[in-house]
């Protein structure tokens, strides 16, 4: 499984749960124990807390470090609790409170049945078989197993800088040919349901807005620098450079050894895209500071239910 930092999800999930609409078919009001596997810094098991105020709520994690962010999130967590390294309890916005624990996606620590709902996001596109996840999901659910699951094919971007949107289209494309699982597995998320014995299956898209605009708030600020340094990129180096060098990330050549699949001497590599791109970033900051600077960004995720 692919391993992120909280700074990485807090930038990548912004803003995502602002609108509470796609999570109505998970009938949240009369849950009871309710079970957010590969919960990370824990924006959705949060999320789930609040909108199931009867229900006993859990997040789930590998990560220790993010478990301990989700634990120290909300209104701070019980203090006796954040030496656990396993996890631990934390909270929602209103005090609710949430237990964390270390986990595998595919060996949860949890006897059949123990929820009436069980639920990831973006977790299945990030394992290598998701196929035994949500078999492992429907063994702990006595009810709805359910996943929230971005396609990422699919990401739409307009800029005030003109290239930006051809390099973020170039760039979305080589990260899903160099990344090791389906990161663009969309509506695909059905098949996943149906293989691992799920019965009921409903699926509907929604389309979360990412907008950068002024008055910039300082996250935006933060991302715009981020493009102008190449440090945005350099969070995909290895499945990059996989795809445009042919190689690890590392430097280590894989296949026949040659300097990508674009057998141009690495013109169309990894470290020419990272010099348009930072020069592209430096255009946005420029255009930032002018208060000139737009970026719209439309990310659809498909809300995967069905029952056990």
């Amino acid at each position: 499984m692919r391993r992120f930092t909280a700074d990485y999800l807090e930038r990548t999930r912004r803003g995502m749960w602002e609108s509470r609409e796609a999570l109505a078919p998970l009938d949240l009001d009369g849950r009871r124990r309710v079970l957010d596997v590969g919960c990370g810094t824990g924006e959705l098991t949060r999320v789930l807390a609040e909108e199931s105020p009867e229900a006993a709520v859990v997040g789930v994690d590998a990560d220790a470090d993010l478990l301990a962010t989700a634990r120290d999130a909300g209104d701070g967590g019980a203090p006796d609790d954040r030496s656990d390294p396993e996890g631990g309890r934390g909270s929602d916005r209103v005090g609710r409170d949430i237990d964390y624990c270390a986990g595998d996606a595919t060996r949860l620590p949890f006897p059949d049945g123990a929820f009436d709902l069980v639920v990831c996001q973006a977790l299945l596109i990030n394992l290598p078989d998701p196929v035994a996840a949500v078999r492992e999901f429907a063994r702990v659910s006595s009810d709805l197993v359910a996943a929230v699951e971005p396609d990422n094919a699919d990401v739409e971007v307009t800029s005030t800088v003109n290239s930006e949107p051809s390099l973020e289209a170039r760039v979305r494309e080589a990260y899903i040919a160099g990344v090791e699982t389906d990161v663009a597995m969309g509506d695909r998320v059905c098949e996943v349901f149906a293989e691992a014995g799920v019965s009921g299956v409903e699926s509907r898209r929604y389309r979360h807005e990412k907008r950068v605009e002024p008055p910039y708030s300082e996250a935006d600020l933060t991302d715009i620098a981020r493009k102008a340094s190449g440090a945005g990129l350099a969070d995909h180096e290895t499945e990059l450079r996989r795809a445009l060098d042919g190689d690890d990330g590392n430097g280590a050549r894989s296949g026949n050894g040659e300097p990508g699949r674009n057998g141009d001497g690495g013109r169309n590599g990894y470290d020419a895209l990272r010099g348009a791109w930072r020069e592209m970033g430096r255009e946005a900051a420029r255009q930032a500071q002018n208060r000139e600077y737009e970026r719209v960004e439309t990310v659809p995720f498909d809300v995967t239910v069905g029952r056990v």
